[in-house]
């Protein structure tokens, strides 16, 4: 059987500046000017943790297929609805139910799942 893989095809990478305490493969968010941080559970993120220097300085994989850790139940391969779960990873986002609109996810293509880490594509 052929060997497939797509972590990082397209990787589009920016430097930001950190607040808080980041980890290389946390989820981050935006949380300033230039700045990025870490994610709260439910929080919509914009990236991966690549690499975090002792300068504050972070490189950040914001697109592109990219490789993050997975909590919970519910990621499956194809299009998923994903929110930060709040320690450095990604869970489905939780659905509405009775009328209410439920966690504001971002939807990503999941292409692969080992473990408890997932590829996606941003």
């Amino acid at each position: 059987m052929a060997q497939v893989a797509f972590d990082e095809i397209g990787a589009v990478t920016a430097t930001f500046l950190t607040t808080g305490t980041l980890k290389k493969g946390d989820v981050v968010e935006v949380s300033g000017e230039k700045t990025v941080g870490p994610c709260s559970d439910a929080g919509r993120f914009c990236g991966v943790a690549l690499d975090v220097a002792a300068d504050g300085a972070a490189a950040v994989q914001v697109g592109g297929f990219l490789r993050v850790k997975v909590s919970g139940e519910g990621v499956t391969p194809g299009r998923v609805s994903l929110v930060a779960d709040g320690t450095g990873g990604v869970r489905k986002a939780a659905a509405g139910s009775g009328g209410s609109g439920g966690e504001s996810g971002q939807e990503c293509l999941v292409v692969s799942l080992s473990g408890k880490s997932a590829v996606i594509l941003m």
